[in-house]
């Protein structure tokens, strides 16, 4: 056990997904070794994130305004929205450069064994904006689990009546992928998501 200021930061660095206690002992202590200006900028900096970001109006992606900057650039496709699970998903398909449509961030996935079911997510405001803004394809965008493919199903079944044409993404193997490394999920997604060449 450390001393209490030591551990109470320990334990809350280990609160944070992803870092277990050995990586928080080193967080902490390295932030113990820093310059006291570099770790107030840290502190700072979380303060300021919690206090200024709040979730754009329209598609619920993370933003320090009204909208964010994706439902504000009018150059985008206002009639195409790509559908996410969480805001940091739109980072992902941002960097593709493929997309110039706008987004809808559900916050999460379908998951009866979580009690997760569609009263908890985003989808009456989903269908609220395809009604208000002439939107006529949803690309779904959710994970390749139980729970991303069982959001997609739903999204259909709620979508096709308002006559949106609704897309999947397609999913298999990574670009310089081997054959012998795959899983026969994977594979069998790739066959069935194949394209016309």
């Amino acid at each position: 056990m450390f001393e209490p200021p030591i551990q109470r930061l320990i334990d809350e660095l280990a609160r944070l997904p992803g870092v277990g206690r050995k990586s928080a002992q080193r967080l902490a202590f390295h932030l113990l070794t820093v310059e006291e200006e570099d770790a107030r900028r840290l502190a700072r900096a979380v303060v300021e994130m919690r206090e200024q970001v709040h979730l754009c109006r329209r598609c619920f992606n993370v933003t320090d305004g009204d909208e964010c900057s994706i439902c504000r650039d009018l150059r985008r496709d206002a009639s195409v929205v790509c559908i996410v699970e969480r805001a940091q998903d739109i980072v992902v398909v941002e960097r593709t450069r493929e997309f110039r449509g706008r987004y809808h961030v559900l916050g999460g996935a379908i998951s009866p064994i979580e009690g997760i079911g569609p009263e908890r997510l985003r989808f009456g405001e989903l269908l609220a904006r395809v009604r208000a803004e002439g939107i006529t394809e949803a690309i779904v965008a959710t994970n390749p689990t139980v729970e991303g493919d069982t959001t997609a199903l739903y999204l259909a079944r709620v979508l096709k009546p308002e006559g949106v044409r609704v897309t999947r993404l397609a999913s298999g193997l990574p670009v310089g992928g081997d054959l012998d490394y795959a899983d026969e999920l994977t594979l069998g997604r790739a066959l069935v998501g194949r394209q016309e060449m």
